[in-house]
């Protein structure tokens, strides 16, 4: 290792090389044999373009709150809390069939984003050697994972599952399996995906992440970073700003970015900026204008902690409902974004979802770390398994 590193740069290689053994130590979430169930219901939710059937599976934990998953792109379509006085509300954007997440009006609303999820410089990075060329999605850099093969975009196979203890309902679930094939969307390796939705009694939504190369040769490798893209108002979705919830970010440090949000390689503290969250406030109070390359909100945030720990990353609370979801990650960071090219699209129920009425909180690896050496590595050989959880855990108050 050079000898002129600063001590910000050796914490983060050693950072960097603490994850990588502790996402290989992470148990399977799904190596319980989980017994087979008629529920959660399935139900129709209509044909995709290409004539394909897709389906939405109904998870419920009998403490009021109910999700709704569907097939297509592994997507989060309903996320239903009780606020404190008990009323419920669906907090997520969405649509009510597969036609409106296949229409121009998604943006990402509830999907699985990758093989690699944010943003990757100029759509290019080398590994083992080679160059590799990505869609240009996201002028003049590659995003969520492409264009018409990316995970949010393809059909998944799900399984309802549901685990009891006696006749204690402990959680019920979809695992979501897909497979990539060798070069899809430009990327290396045939690689196997698994999401598991699971809600809990604890009043939990977990999303656990598995992903390994399939029929690898040996020295055979590919960046893998996956997240969920749910945007959230916890007023319920439609509502007109999310600019009056509160948020707190368990993170003393951010990667600052260039005008076309890849970042320069450093790691800063977020103390006496407008991006410092560490105390809860409002998040319109100090937004950044929209003459900023953020338009808004829209940084990754080092979470504080151990990396490869399942630990606190942020909390989100609508002052008016009294909801609150916090949210557990075992990720290095978490992108906050205030929902800044939302246009006003009709949604679930013929609700318009304006500008900035919804916020996505995407735990993840660094954006464009397959490029940055010194951030925390992606790159998962033939022999490694990537593994993953984030959780959503709601209350009222």
């Amino acid at each position: 290792m050079p000898t002129n590193l600063s001590l910000l740069q050796l914490s983060l290689a050693l950072s960097a090389m603490l994850f990588a053994n502790a996402c290989k130590s992470i148990p399977n979430p799904m190596s319980s044999n989980k017994p087979a169930a008629s529920l959660p219901p399935a139900a129709s939710f209509g044909k995709t373009k290409a004539g394909e059937p897709a389906t939405v599976w109904t998870l419920k934990n009998g403490k009021g709150l109910v999700a709704k998953v569907t097939d297509y792109g592994a997507t989060l379509v309903e996320m239903h809390v009780p606020d404190k006085t008990g009323k419920t509300a669906d907090v997520v954007l969405g649509f009510d069939n597969v036609a409106g997440y296949q229409s121009d009006d998604n943006q990402y609303f509830g999907c699985t984003t990758g093989r690699v999820c944010n943003r990757i410089a100029k759509g290019k990075f080398t590994l083992n050697g080679k160059e590799y060329s990505l869609a240009i999605n996201n002028d003049p850099n590659h995003l969520h994972g492409g264009t018409t093969n990316s995970l949010s975009k393809v059909m998944w196979r799900g399984a309802p599952y549901e685990t009891k203890r006696g006749k204690e309902l402990i959680e019920q679930g979809v695992v979501f399996t897909y497979t990539s094939a060798a070069g899809e969307e430009g990327y290396p390796g045939k690689l196997q995906v698994t999401v598991t939705y699971a809600l809990t009694r604890e009043s939990e939504l977990r999303i656990d992440y598995e992903a390994k190369l399939m029929d690898a040769a040996p020295g055979e490798s590919t960046p893998i970073n996956l997240t969920n893209h749910a945007y959230f108002n916890l007023a319920g979705a439609g509502a007109a700003t999310v600019l009056d919830h509160t948020l707190k970010l368990e993170a003393d440090n951010f990667t600052p970015v260039d005008n076309t949000l890849i970042p320069t390689g450093e790691i800063k503290p977020v103390a006496g900026s407008e991006i410092d969250f560490r105390q809860a406030h409002r998040i319109g109070a100090r937004i950044p204008a929209d003459d900023t390359p953020w338009k808004g909100y829209d940084h990754n945030f080092v979470v504080n902690g151990k990396l490869g720990d399942m630990r606190l990353a942020a909390t989100l609370k609508d002052p008016a409902s009294g909801r609150v979801m916090e949210i557990h990650t075992r990720e290095p960071g978490i992108q906050f974004y205030t929902g800044n090219f939302l246009k006003s699209q009709k949604g679930k129920g013929g609700k318009i979802y304006p500008h900035r009425s919804a916020i996505c909180l995407e735990t993840q690896h660094y954006p464009d770390s397959v490029n940055q050496p010194k951030f925390p590595s992606t790159i998962y050989k033939d022999s490694e398994i990537y593994r993953t959880s984030t959780i959503h855990k709601f209350r009222a108050e």
